[in-house]
Formats: C-alpha cells, structure tokens, sequence
C-alpha cells in the first residue's frame, strides 16, 4: 500500500527542473534555465579575425564583450537567414558569458528530472552525443537536452574568451 511518505520520497527523487527551450533546424531542444542570463534579439554582431567557423563574432552587452556563437555552424546544420524570430541566448558556460544564436525561444519548461532519459547510443544530425544530456519525451513532441559546456573543449573555450577580450 503507497504511503504519503512514500510519495514524498519519490517525489523528492524526481527533482522539478526547468529548462529554456528552443529550436533550431525544425528540432526542439533545451538547456538548464539557471545557466541562461538573457535572452535577447539578433543584434549587430562584430566580426572577429582568426576565430573558429562557427564564432560570428562579439556584442558589447551592458559593457560586457561576449563571443557569439552560431549552434548552427557548430552542429553543422545547413545556414539559413537570420529573422524576426532570430534569438541570442546569453548563457553561463564554465563562469564566462557567452551567447548563443537559434533560430527561435520556445518556452520555459517545468518537468521532472525523472523525465530525462539517457540520450540514445547513436545520434543522427551531426550533434554529437557528448553533447547530449538527455532527452525529454513530450506528448507530442522529443525534446533535446544539450549541455552546452561539453560542446566546447577547455582550449575552445579560453580561446573564444580571449577573442572577446
């Protein structure tokens, strides 16, 4: 027979999270809303020389230079114009800002994290699986959970630092 407790104990398992969601190449995904600071229109972004393919420069936000990164570039995904819907998402990755263009924010989401399962064993898309956390199964709808600071190496990173420095 389920208890009161036991359901506190279950429920204090499955953790409530949410997540910013958004969508890039017809695909929906997510990342940690602790880790987003803003989110912001496609703005002027200054070009950088000598930066990897997929930086499409720095934006000086509230006196703050940040690298921008296009996820389309790096998850290899073919290039599109950029539009009303257009979003940089500014988020903390390892302690530095950095900010990230998609194609369009969804929502925040609230599920449980007994929701998330382990990503599948082979990922199509270019989108490699380390950089995958999870998946989150919706009643219409997968959702991506991407872990944004396994997308960049340790070395990529300091290097898109000093880029925007």
């Amino acid at each position: 027979m389920a208890t009161a407790a036991n359901f506190k104990t279950e429920e204090a398992k499955a953790e409530l999270i949410q997540l910013v969601s958004f969508n890039l190449d017809r695909e929906e995904y997510g990342v940690y809303v602790l880790k987003v600071r803003e989110i912001i229109r496609m703005s002027n972004v200054t070009r950088v020389p000598n930066t990897p393919y997929y930086v499409e420069g720095v934006i000086n936000l509230r006196g703050k230079v940040i690298p921008i990164i296009s996820l389309r570039k790096k998850f290899s995904l073919p290039e599109v114009e950029n539009d009303k819907q257009t979003r940089i998402i500014v988020m903390d990755v390892d302690g530095e800002l950095m900010g990230f263009i998609v194609d369009a924010v969804s929502e925040v989401i609230r599920i449980s994290s007994a929701e998330i399962q382990p990503p599948p064993a082979v990922v199509n898309g270019g989108l490699e699986q380390e950089y995958l956390s999870g998946v989150i199964n919706r009643a219409d709808r997968l959702l991506v959970l991407l872990d944004l600071e396994r997308v960049f190496s340790k070395a990529e990173r300091d290097s898109l630092i000093n880029a925007a420095a």
